[in-house]
């Protein structure tokens, strides 16, 4: 009986591996002709008529910041100098205990300001609110700590523009971003619903004044990982998602919304550590029991840069984090999974996040260890585990490798040939190490969430600026 549950497993896990694998080759099609249909596009994106029109509306950009004191500075003088006509910058001190505030205040010359702020949406006690002196596109609130979510709330009260866009407090938005991620709202504002960036990581990358000058790949052999693992995720499943008209989460790194929509539906959850996914499923929710049409895009070529961990346990704090906020938001929203209600996103998108997302420990971990401790006792041919193994962690490698191929035939923000063996090298110790070791931290997610942990946990920052041998004369 044990044998025939042991042998039922190992055929369920190897199921699990050949399924997910064969959704990625699925998703990695699907991405590459959205990638080709937006590069054909770029051609007449128009977007110097955009930026000239007196007729574009203005978009308040959402900055919460909680103890990033490291960043804040370069980040707002960033999103100060994007170009777009009309847009201001709106950062939330969110109680921070360390700097943030004063470093704000001596860097840009805040002063205080009496403004008033709408109250649709309930959030901790604002205590002060600050405009620069020169700068009257930057405008600073101060409130009690309240998390997040309750940060970003407040920015949606104090926001004057009719759409928002929601970046981190430690993110770089390139020049034209700004343009790029809002043009498909402009050119069909009753369709789009919201639009969302590529993440790319910037770690030792050359930045000056605020801008990526010069693409570098991290120094840090777990943050070039990271690189490749980002660059599967957004150019090969939120562009796949996106072509099936199902993408399930637009950012909270770089996201634009409506701000109407956003009060609509109550703004951002404060209950949750993930109220990017969160608020993405709370929106087609929305318009969907409304039946109104609409669509909710990923948009590959507006960049925002931000800062990832180098250490293994700030990575493995976020990475759980990430766990249980991908529990929360499934958990408040299972009505939608595999409900033809809700077309794509409850019968294909949101089954794939259960399933092959927050249970990946279950099948994906659990399983290749048993499959191995089994063949090593002489329970499973050779023939079987090598198979297994191709399934599991092969396909994988050449997956990893379909990602960095498409980076490399569109954007090529890596150029130099070392960096791209270093890549490809990634792509084969993410496979035979990382994957498994990014599914246990998964697994201890369920402990977090068992014993009903709420934190974000602490948050290590190195910060945005250049070391002294790297600045260069126009610094």
């Amino acid at each position: 009986m044990a044998r025939d549950l042991l042998l039922a497993y190992t055929l369920a896990a190897f199921a699990y591996f050949a399924i997910l694998n064969g959704l990625y080759l699925v998703l990695t099609a699907l991405a590459w002709r959205e990638m080709t249909h937006e590069m054909l596009g770029r051609r007449y994106l128009a977007l110097e008529e955009v930026f000239t029109s007196p007729l574009t509306p203005g978009i308040s950009v959402l900055v919460p910041a909680f103890n990033e004191e490291a960043v804040i500075c370069e980040s707002v003088r960033s999103l100060l100098a994007l170009r777009y006509p009309r847009h201001e910058v709106i950062v939330v001190n969110d109680g921070s205990e360390d700097g943030t505030l004063s470093v704000l205040t001596r860097a840009f010359d805040l002063v205080p300001v009496r403004k008033a702020l709408r109250v649709g949406l309930k959030t901790a006690s604002v205590r002060a609110a600050y405009v620069a002196r020169d700068n009257h596109g930057l405008v600073v609130i101060d409130k009690e700590n309240g998390g997040r979510s309750d940060a970003l709330n407040a920015g949606v009260n104090a926001a004057r523009h009719p759409y928002v866009c929601v970046i981190d407090a430690d993110s770089l938005l390139e020049e034209d971003a700004l343009l790029k991620v809002a043009k498909p709202i402009l050119d069909d504002p009753d369709l789009i619903a919201a639009t969302g960036g590529t993440i790319r990581i910037a770690n030792d990358c050359r930045i000056d004044h605020g801008r990526v000058v010069e693409v570098r790949l991290p120094r840090s052999g777990l943050a070039t990982i990271q690189v490749l693992e980002y660059l599967r995720a957004f150019l090969v499943g939120r562009a796949g998602w996106s072509r099936l008209n199902a993408l399930a989460i637009i950012s909270g790194a770089f996201g634009l919304f409506h701000r109407s929509l956003v009060e609509e539906v109550g703004g951002y959850w404060t209950q949750t550590v993930g109220e990017d996914f969160e608020l993405t499923l709370r929106l087609h929710r929305h318009l969907r029991d409304r039946g109104e049409p609409y669509r909710i895009a990923f948009i590959s070529d507006p960049v925002c840069w931000t800062e990832a961990p180098e250490q293994v346990r700030t990575l493995a704090r976020q990475r759980r984090r990430w766990q249980r906020g991908l529990y929360e938001a499934l958990r408040r929203h299972r009505r939608m999974i595999a409900n033809p209600r809700y077309g794509r996103i409850g019968l294909l998108a949101l089954p794939y996040f259960a399933v092959f997302e927050f249970l990946s420990p279950v099948f994906g971990l659990a399983g290749l260890l048993v499959t191995t401790i089994w063949w090593i006792a002489g329970g499973l041919s050779t023939l079987y585990f090598v198979a297994f193994l191709l399934v599991s962690i092969g396909l994988g490698v050449v997956l990893s490798a379909a990602a960095l191929g498409i980076e490399e035939l569109t954007f090529r923000r890596y150029p130099r040939r070392r960096d791209l063996a270093r890549l490809l090298w990634a792509a084969v110790v993410e496979n035979l190490g990382y994957q498994q070791l990014h599914m246990f931290w998964r697994a201890v997610g369920y402990v977090d969430i068992a014993r009903g942990k709420t934190a974000w946990g602490a948050q290590e920052r190195r910060g945005f600026a250049a070391q002294p041998d790297e600045l260069t004369p126009a610094s």
